[in-house]
Order: C-alpha cells, then sequence, then structure tokens
C-alpha cells in the first residue's frame, strides 16, 4: 500500500511576481542544497498546487462530476471519436468499472495532491522564513481540501502525517469531523485576503467550510434513502457564507462569461481557483472540448479547432426552454452570448482578425465561423475573416452542416458529429496554438455565486425562510447587468434553487454533488435508468486494492462493486 500513498516528491521553486505566479521548477537533489529558506519553502508549497492542473482536466474531475449527470453526454461520435473502450458511456449510464482510468486517473491525483501537501508540511518546520507559517497553514489546508475531493467521490479520507507510515482511513461522520477540524485549524494563520485566486486564504476556507457543512448529511451517511440535514449544519452554512460575503473582497460580475474569461484571474467574483495562465501551467481543454471540429475560434492559428466532444442532455436543456416558456431561454446571459454578427445578420459575413470571437454559453443550431479551404483561412477583399456557415469538413462529411441539435443519445442517428447543443462556457484562449491545450482561464473551485446561493440553500434547509432564499437568488440574477438581466423570480424552493444552480453552475463541476444533494442523481435521464443509489461514490480502482492487498481489510472496496 505505500507505493500507492506514497510519492517521490519533485521539488520546485515557488516564484512570485508580485506574490501573484505559481511557477514550479524541477531540480535535482544536488541543486537543493544551497538554497535559500525561503527559496526553499517557496519550492516545498509550489508542487502542493501544482496537482490542481492535472486534477481539473476534461478527463478526470469534470468527467466524473458532469459526464456521469444530466448536463454532460458523450457518445461514441460517428462510431469513430470518443469510443475509448465504452468508458464515457458507461460513465454517463452508471455503469462504473473499477478498472476504469479516469477514476483511477482522479483517484491516484489527489492522493499526489496529498503526498506532496504532507512533503511540505513535514520539511517545512525547520526553515527559517516568515512565509513559512502561511505555508504549512496552505498545505495542511490543501490535504484538507484533497480530502474533502476524496470524501465526495469515494466516500472516505485518508489521515497521515508521515509518508512513511500507513494512512488511517475515515468513512463517515468520522471523516468530516476530521476535515473540519482540519480547515478549522488552518484558517488562523492563512492571509486575510487572498494572494491570488489560486492560493488558499481565509476566504476560500471558509467558502470550502460552506460547502462541507452543506454536503456534510450526505457525506455521513451516503447512501440514506434522504439526507438528514441538521439545524447546525446549516447554522454553519450561513455563518461560512457571510464570513465571505462580509470580507468585501468579491463583487458579482455584471458581465456572467467573463467569470470564465483568459483573464480571470483578476474577475472579483472568483474565490478560489485552479491557476492556469499559460506562462504558468495553463494547460486545461475545456474550451476545446465540446466545440465542433470545424469550429476554429483563432484566426491566427488553422490548426486550434474543436474535438466534437460532450454536449448537453435534452432533460438538461428542458429545464431551461421549461423555466422560460413561452419564450425562448437565451433572454438569460447565462445561457448565450452572442459575439458574431452573422447569426442575427447574414450580410455580416467579414470580420476584422481581431474582432472575431466564437459565441459562448449554449450553443443550439445551425453554426458560423471562420471558412478553411486546404487548411487555411478564407479572407474577404478588405483582409477580415470571411465568415459563414460551417459543414463538417474535417470529419469529410462535407454535406453534413454543424448544426447541432437536441437530440443526443448512444443511437447512430444520435452519436453523429452534429448531436447534441454544444457548451463554451470558458473562452477559447487567445494564447492557444493547437485549441488542444494551453486553456489560460482560471478554472473555478468556488465563487461569490456559489456563497449566496448556499446561504439560500441553508436558509430553505433549517428553516423553509423563503424570503431570505429568495432575496439571496436574486441577488445572484440581477448582478448580471452587462445585458438585460434574467427576470427576477417571485418565489423558491429547494426545486426552484436547484434548477437555478443549474442555470448558474453548469459545468463547473458541481452538477453530481449537486444532484445527490437534492436527492436527484438516481432521476432518470437520457440514456441512464440506473437507480443503484451504491452508485453515489465511485469504486475504488482495482490497482488501489491489489496495492494493498497484503494488509488484510485496509482497504475495502465501495458496496456494488
Amino acid at each position: 500500500m505505500r507505493k500507492n500513498l506514497k510519492l517521490v516528491l519533485v521539488m520546485g521553486t515557488l516564484i512570485f511576481s508580485g506574490c501573484t505566479k505559481l511557477e514550479e521548477k524541477v531540480l535535482d537533489e544536488s541543486s537543493v542544497t544551497g538554497l535559500s529558506d525561503k527559496a526553499a519553502a517557496e519550492g516545498l508549497i509550489a508542487p502542493v498546487y501544482a496537482v490542481l492542473p492535472n486534477l481539473f482536466t476534461h478527463t478526470n474531475y469534470f468527467t466524473l462530476q458532469e459526464i456521469s449527470t444530466d448536463e454532460a453526454i458523450l457518445p461514441y461520435r460517428g462510431g469513430t471519436d470518443w469510443g475509448d473502450n465504452g468508458i464515457y458511456l458507461g460513465m454517463h449510464a452508471h455503469n462504473f468499472a473499477t478498472t476504469d482510468p479516469n477514476i483511477r486517473s482522479t483517484w491516484n491525483t489527489i492522493l499526489q495532491g496529498m503526498s506532496r501537501a504532507i512533503t511540505a508540511i513535514t520539511s517545512l518546520p525547520p526553515l527559517k522564513d516568515q512565509s513559512v507559517k502561511t505555508f504549512i497553514a496552505e498545505a495542511r489546508g490543501m490535504r484538507a481540501y484533497y480530502n474533502m475531493l476524496m470524501l465526495d467521490l469515494f466516500g472516505l479520507a485518508f489521515v497521515k502525517d508521515d509518508l512513511g507510515t500507513n494512512s488511517k482511513i475515515l468513512r463517515g461522520n468520522e471523516a468530516v469531523t476530521y476535515i473540519i477540524d482540519e480547515f478549522m485549524a488552518v484558517e488562523p494563520d492563512l492571509t486575510p485576503a487572498p494572494v491570488t485566486n489560486g492560493r488558499l486564504s481565509k476566504p476560500a476556507v471558509w467558502s470550502l467550510l460552506a460547502r462541507l457543512y452543506l454536503n456534510a448529511a450526505v457525506y455521513r451517511d451516503v447512501y440514506a434513502a434522504k439526507p438528514t440535514f441538521k439545524i447546525e449544519d446549516m447554522d454553519k452554512v450561513i455563518e461560512y457564507c457571510e464570513k465571505v460575503i462580509q470580507s468585501n473582497q468579491y463583487a458579482l460580475s455584471g458581465e456572467y462569461f467573463s467569470i470564465f474569461n483568459d483573464n480571470n484571474n483578476t474577475n472579483k467574483e472568483i474565490v478560489f481557483a485552479v491557476d492556469q495562465r499559460a506562462d504558468l501551467n495553463g494547460h486545461n481543454r475545456l474550451a476545446y472540448f465540446s466545440l465542433s471540429g470545424d469550429q476554429f475560434p483563432l484566426p491566427e492559428y488553422t490548426g486550434a479547432n474543436g474535438t466534437d466532444g460532450p454536449g448537453i442532455t435534452p432533460d438538461y436543456y428542458r429545464t431551461w426552454v421549461n423555466a422560460y416558456a413561452p419564450g425562448d431561454p437565451s433572454v438569460d446571459p447565462r445561457f448565450y452570448k452572442q459575439n458574431l454578427s452573422i447569426y442575427s445578420n447574414l450580410a455580416d459575413s467579414c470580420v476584422p482578425p481581431e474582432q472575431f470571437h466564437v459565441n459562448r454559453g449554449i450553443l443550439r443550431g445551425q453554426q458560423y465561423g471562420l471558412l478553411r479551404r486546404n487548411g487555411v483561412f478564407l479572407r474577404c477583399p478588405n483582409g477580415s475573416m470571411k465568415v459563414g456557415k460551417l459543414f463538417h469538413d474535417t470529419r469529410n462529411k462535407p454535406t453534413l452542416p454543424v448544426e447541432f441539435t437536441e437530440k443526443i443519445d448512444f443511437t447512430v442517428e444520435g452519436s453523429n458529429y452534429n448531436t447534441g447543443y454544444r457548451v463554451e462556457k470558458y473562452e477559447f484562449s487567445r494564447k492557444s496554438v493547437s485549441g488542444r491545450n494551453f486553456g489560460e482561464a482560471d478554472i473555478v473551485i468556488t465563487r461569490l455565486a456559489d456563497i449566496y446561493l448556499m446561504r439560500a440553500e441553508a436558509k430553505l434547509r433549517k428553516s423553509n425562510d423563503v424570503a431570505g432564499a429568495l432575496a439571496d437568488v436574486n441577488l445572484v440574477r440581477a448582478s448580471r447587468t452587462s445585458s438585460t438581466p434574467p427576470p427576477a423570480l417571485t418565489t423558491m424552493n429547494l426545486d426552484l434553487l436547484y434548477r437555478e444552480r443549474g442555470f448558474e453552475f453548469y459545468w463547473e463541476m458541481l452538477r453530481r454533488t449537486d444532484m445527490i444533494r437534492f436527492s436527484k442523481y438516481e432521476d432518470p435521464w437520457t440514456e441512464k435508468s440506473n437507480t443503484d443509489k451504491q452508485r453515489r461514490v465511485f469504486p475504488i480502482p482495482q490497482t488501489a486494492i491489489d496495492g494493498a492487498s497484503n494488509i488484510p481489510g485496509y482497504l475495502q472496496q465501495n458496496p456494488g462493486y
């Protein structure tokens, strides 16, 4: 088991440029000698955060949190793409296997984060630098965060203070209490104001504590028919949400999609995030994942295109339709943002390169964009980019329009390259040279809108405070002032709040956790009929079980696998 829970530390140097940047440099053993205590301390904390970009990828945490839900479905495209031995079909239908590579990779990455945190916790104390106390708190807090993810996904937490010893495994209430205690222990030593969205601060810990208390009922008894929410837990949710709000360091963004732009590292709505700037370690692929292979968002690069990955299910789409009928869901600025005028005026077919930006949000119907012939983008006589109706040329289907349909499923017809409405929430990085890496937008972990909506939920669950919950929800809705905000709601209950969370946080890797907490995870949706409550947590990877086999009874597989 030691091989599974230990990591040979790769030392790094943390370079602060105005205390805002994280950069990991690999050093050999000889180069570590001679480092100042400050450099050594920075080199120990950097790897703790450097795991996050590997965790928050489209095939790790995103897959487990989104493709297992009604928000994302990834069929076997055209019978040739995204087959992957059926792992994405199984993920969506809740037919997980203990050998699923994405589950295994997520498990291993979380353990790697814990291991790096433990190394920092045990190696930092002898160093004599003013940053050491804060770095120890950050490392210990990040260990708690990695355990929080482990508890949410796999139903257990690891207590480990020394890489040379076996971990103690906690489940249920013991695990919840341990993680809460760890966050509370480090909070006094963290910075009161975030150095950067990518580092743990007091407000970041408050936001994570609010989330932990909100889900504590699930974590204590994950297989219960319905979670039993304690009043004292809801009081804690409200308390920690109000700490974030009353810090006056954050503000709701007037333009919804700016929260997910390339330059969102300065966005005041974000409380805690994965630092993804390209000059650091930005390699997320969330922007290209859902786009068509014939959508090219960057005039500078003819190789930067989408991959025809997941779309949204008709079930999720219909929540928008039903909410705004007889109008169109696009009246809500969180649903869609038009950046190309050709969609409303077909004559606008010439766009200066610097003004070309693909549309954002949920993309439906016929798509327009840069026209590429023989590997070259077409241009208008004045040098502008030629924009027109797109076809699946890169798929050798030049007569099949890139016309996204509501229908998407696992049938041959429903798995074609044009099926499913697509999501372009994170901005396609202007620095990407391939479309398949260098996602520069920080990936949001917690943000202020979630703080308000968690407080609203706690108010409802505690005392059915409809007025208080409604005020919080409408505050978030009214904040999107760069366009016409969505109309105010007139009433509130848990079902409406669940729907609102789906509108506000779609594809932000919260859906699975929300569905379980709201008792929706066993519901049927497109291509999913499994009602087994044991699917609320994922199987422990078989490789981990095998690795622990020399310690009888140490690592028990989750029920049902």
